[in-house]
């Protein structure tokens, strides 16, 4: 990824990881691997856990400790009611930021 792909990644990503979450609970590894196989190569594990980390203290996201076969416990998370009131508010911005985009790519129209 380019360096000018990466700063708009990092203002986004916490909205794609709570979308993922939209549709199944994962742990932390699911979510990298998604990613990476959705174009996303260059994103770190500790990134994703660091962001899960700041979601989980603000309340948007439900964690369960589930049985892993290979060491500890693997910390498993689903978006709760929060999350989704935030999520939401995180299409409706990008909703309004897309169409503004748009009009300026179209000469201002």
């Amino acid at each position: 990824m380019g360096k000018q792909t990466t700063e708009m990644l990092k203002g986004t990503l916490e909205g794609i990881v709570l979308a993922i979450l939209s549709g199944r609970a994962a742990y932390g590894y699911e979510i990298t691997s998604w990613l990476r196989d959705q174009g996303f190569e260059d994103i770190a594990e500790g990134t994703v856990y660091a962001l899960l980390v700041r979601v989980e203290q603000r309340g948007l996201v439900d964690v369960e400790k589930v049985p892993s076969e290979k060491g500890p416990p693997r910390k498993v998370y689903s978006l709760n009611a929060a999350g989704r009131e935030y999520l939401d508010e995180f299409w409706r911005t990008w909703s309004f930021l897309a169409e503004r985009l748009e009009q300026l790519r179209d000469g201002g129209k």
